[in-house]
């Protein structure tokens, strides 16, 4: 019994990684279907996240089993807790990369991105996809100090939004309002996919310290 038990915790970090893969590939063809105006790209992320919801609420499932049947105590409550928590925040990061293919859907034949924003929006997605890709190994290896890394590349995400912002607001700005609203949401949605992969490494290391990172970071 107490074999399957620790089979069913081994699973769920299994089932997180998958959704670390799932809103990867999300985010990089909401990206370049945003950019390239692909409306096929953009139909599949919409419709692909079934997957993930799917995926969600299998962890949900388990969780709430293991709690009712084990009632887990110490590191294996930390296990289940954190686990449900990131789920709630890749769950989230699907849904966001599925804003960002609506945004690009909407938009067709056009594309969303005028031409003197598209490397700014390039490398928001280019940085969206490493965070969740470290974030997934985060979760496989519960290596502390990569999870501490993503910190910096939050950074990176929110020089971009402020970059973009400024873009927007610049006297120069001619493609009127219905576009700069688009675009104000997709930087959001890039911001906020980014603070959640956050969410997940900080989950981690947490789960294997029992320290939240500013925590750790702040100590002597």
């Amino acid at each position: 019994m107490r074999d399957a038990y620790h089979e069913e915790l081994d699973g769920l970090s299994d089932r997180l990684v998958e959704m670390t893969r799932l809103v990867r590939s999300a985010m990089a063809r909401a990206t370049t279907a945003l950019l390239d105006a692909d409306l096929r790209l953009a139909e599949e992320v919409i419709s692909s996240d079934e997957q993930v919801n799917k995926i969600d609420l299998e962890i949900e499932q388990v969780v709430f089993d293991l709690m009712a049947r084990q009632q887990p105590v110490a590191g294996d409550l930390r296990t289940v807790v954190t686990a449900l928590r990131m789920s709630g925040d890749l769950e989230r990061m699907g849904d966001l990369a599925v804003h960002i293919a609506k945004t690009a859907r909407r938009r067709h034949p056009e594309s969303a991105i005028p031409p003197e924003l598209q490397a700014t929006v390039l490398e928001m997605g280019q940085i969206a996809e490493r965070m969740i890709a470290k974030a997934g190994s985060v979760i496989a290896s519960q290596d502390v100090e990569l999870g501490l890394e993503l910190d910096a590349d939050d950074d990176a995400m929110d020089r971009l939004h402020r970059k973009l912002f400024d873009q927007l607001l610049s006297p120069g700005w001619k493609y009127g309002v219905e576009p700069a609203v688009d675009i104000t949401l997709a930087g959001r949605f890039f911001e906020r996919y980014a603070d959640h992969a956050v969410h997940v490494a900080e989950d981690v290391v947490y789960l294997v310290t029992g320290h939240r990172p500013e925590e750790i970071l702040d100590k002597p």
